[in-house]
């Protein structure tokens, strides 16, 4: 699924226009971007949280001259799902 159509399943299910749920969601996604470029996590019960890692820098290997290779330390998002939403994925939830 992409953006567009998760925008019409949104107007299908709200009511509301497309025009209005595309402005919903792009609203959603700037705050949880600000917030994890803030280094906050965003905790959304039943569904699941969104937060930032932080990599150490590491050695890793190139697999095609088997050549060591330094690899940064880097920040990255990552979602963790919740219970909910597993349970949902398995078939369990509602």
């Amino acid at each position: 699924m992409n953006k567009q159509e998760l925008i019409e399943r949104m107007a299908n299910k709200t009511g509301l226009t497309k025009k209005d749920c595309g402005a919903a969601l792009d609203s959603l996604l700037s705050a949880v971007t600000q917030a994890l470029q803030k280094g906050e996590a965003v905790r959304l019960a039943g569904f699941g949280s969104f937060e930032v890692k932080h990599r150490a820098s590491r050695v890793g290997r190139n697999p095609r001259t088997m050549q060591s290779v330094e690899i940064p330390a880097q920040t990255a998002p990552v979602f963790k799902a919740g219970a909910v939403l597993k349970e949902c994925v398995k078939g369990q939830g509602t």
